[in-house]
C-alpha cells in the first residue's frame, strides 16, 4: 500500500500511516508532468490545495481514493473520479469551530471598530474617542447564515449565544433540524432583506456561483455586514466592491477570493470597509492537526475496509458500487 501526500501536513496524521506500516511520501511539486509519474502506482492520496485533474488521475492506475485535507474539494475532478468509481473524501468534522469562530471575530471586529480604536490610541488620541463612528451590539441582530451544514450550525450556537436572531437559508435542510437549533427558516430573498449580518456556508458549484451579486445588494440593508469563509465566487467580487463604494452595506470580511492568491493591487486593498484574510479561516492548531488525522484516517479505513470510516465524509460514496 503506497500513500502520497500532496503539500505539508501536520505530523500527527503522517504517524497514522507510520504506525501501520504504510509507505507514505510528500509531494511538493505539481507539475501535471511530475504528478503523473510520482501517481502513478499510489493507492491513496491526502491533497491540500494543489490542482489534480483528469489528466493527472488518468495515469493513476491504482488509485481508489482521494481524500481532501479540508471541506471544500473544487480543486479535484470529481467527475473523473465517481466515473472511475474512486472515492472522494473531505474532513467533514474537523474545521467546523475554527471557521465559526473565524465568521465571529469578522462580526465583531467590523460591529466594534475595533481597528479604528486601535489607531485612535496608538495615535496619541485616547481622548478623542467621541470622533469615533458610532459601533453596536450584536444582541438582537439579524443574521442570516446560507447554509447549514456542520460549520453553519456551529456558527449559529455562536450566534445563538450573543442573543441574536438565527435565520437560515439552506433548501437541502428540513426545517425541523433548523429550528431544533433554535433557527428560523427563511427564503433567500426575505432572508437578504432583513439581514443585518449573512455569513455563506455553501460549496461553490454551477448554482451557488454569483449567489450574492448586483441584483441581491439592491435588496440589502446599508448597515449589512456580510462575511465569505466558503469559496470566492459565491460573491461577486464585482458586485461586493460596487456596494461597498456606494455604502449599499456597511462592510464585510473576506477569508476566500474568486482568484487565488488575488491579484496586487487588488481594487478590494484600497477599502476601508472590508477585513481580508488568506483563506486561513481553518488554519488554526488544533484545527490543522484535526484534519491531518481526519484525512489521513479517511485513507486508512477506506483501503481497510475499517468499520471506523465515517461514511458521511466519502462525497460520492453512491458511485462507488
Amino acid at each position: 500500500m503506497k500513500i502520497a501526500i500532496m503539500g505539508k501536513i501536520h505530523p500527527d496524521g503522517l504517524e497514522i500511516f507510520n504506525k501501520n506500516n504504510i509507505e507514505n511520501y510528500e509531494i511538493d511539486s505539481f507539475d501535471d508532468e511530475d504528478l503523473a509519474i510520482k501517481l502513478s502506482d499510489v493507492d491513496g492520496i491526502v491533497i491540500r490545495t494543489a490542482s489534480l485533474n483528469s489528466k493527472v488521475l488518468s495515469k493513476c492506475k491504482n488509485l481508489k481514493i482521494v481524500s481532501r485535507h479540508g471541506v471544500g474539494y473544487d480543486n479535484v475532478d470529481s467527475n473523473y473520479l465517481s466515473n472511475n468509481h474512486i472515492a472522494l473524501a473531505i474532513t467533514g468534522t474537523s474545521n467546523s469551530v475554527s471557521v465559526a469562530e473565524h465568521v465571529m471575530t469578522m462580526f465583531l471586529y467590523q460591529t466594534k471598530n475595533i481597528n479604528l480604536s486601535n489607531n485612535l490610541v496608538k495615535s496619541g488620541n485616547f481622548k478623542k474617542k467621541s470622533e469615533l463612528p458610532d459601533f453596536f451590539e450584536l444582541y438582537q441582530k439579524n443574521v442570516l447564515i446560507v447554509g447549514f451544514g456542520r460549520i453553519g450550525q456551529e456558527l449559529a450556537k455562536r450566534c445563538l449565544g450573543f442573543d441574536m436572531n438565527v435565520y437560515v437559508h439552506d433548501p437541502f435542510v428540513s426545517q425541523k433540524l433548523i429550528v431544533s437549533k433554535g433557527c428560523i427558516n427563511i427564503n433567500k430573498e426575505e432572508g437578504l432583506k432583513m439581514a443585518d449580518y449573512i455569513s455563506i456556508h455553501v460549496p461553490l458549484n454551477d448554482k451557488t456561483k454569483n449567489f450574492i451579486s448586483f441584483k441581491e445588494f439592491d435588496l440589502t440593508k446599508n448597515n449589512l455586514i456580510i462575511v465569505n469563509t466558503a469559496r470566492g465566487g459565491i460573491i461577486n467580487e464585482e458586485a461586493l466592491l460596487d456596494a461597498l463604494k456606494k455604502n449599499k452595506i456597511k462592510s464585510a470580511g473576506l477569508d476566500v477570493f474568486e482568484n487565488e492568491p488575488p491579484i496586487e493591487n487588488h481594487p478590494f486593498f484600497k477599502e476601508d470597509n472590508i477585513l481580508l484574510t488568506p483563506h486561513n479561516a481553518a488554519l488554526t492548531l488544533e484545527c490543522r492537526k484535526r484534519m491531518s488525522v481526519e484525512a489521513c484516517s479517511n485513507v486508512l479505513n477506506f483501503l481497510t475496509n475499517n468499520s471506523n470510516l465515517n461514511k458521511d465524509n466519502i462525497i460520492n460514496l453512491d458511485f462507488l458500487n
